[in-house]
């Protein structure tokens, strides 16, 4: 803890929600400095942009190779069905 000029301590509270490192002045109940939490470093709009590019196209991928499957299994029911009535019609 620090003093002011007024001889009272100036506190520290860290911030839980960016946690931010805050000076506090218990006379005034103003901030004196702060210092943002190193570290962790914030992504451009670019960047962030990017990343949901590659989110769709991924999401994108996984649908079509799904529809893609799907089609697949219902031409071999469809198949299997066929072969079952030409099968009940030579008997």
């Amino acid at each position: 803890m620090q003093k002011t000029k007024e001889n009272k301590q100036v506190f520290q509270v860290l911030c839980p929600i960016c946690k931010s490192l805050l000076w506090i002045d218990p006379v005034t109940e103003e901030i004196i400095q702060f210092e943002e939490k190193a570290g962790k470093k914030r992504k451009s709009l670019e960047e962030l942009l990017l990343k949901e590019k590659k989110k769709k196209k991924e999401a994108d991928r996984r649908f079509e190779a799904t529809a893609e499957l799907e089609k697949k299994r219902s031409e071999e029911a469809e198949d299997k069905f066929k072969k079952a009535l030409s099968e009940m019609d030579k008997k």
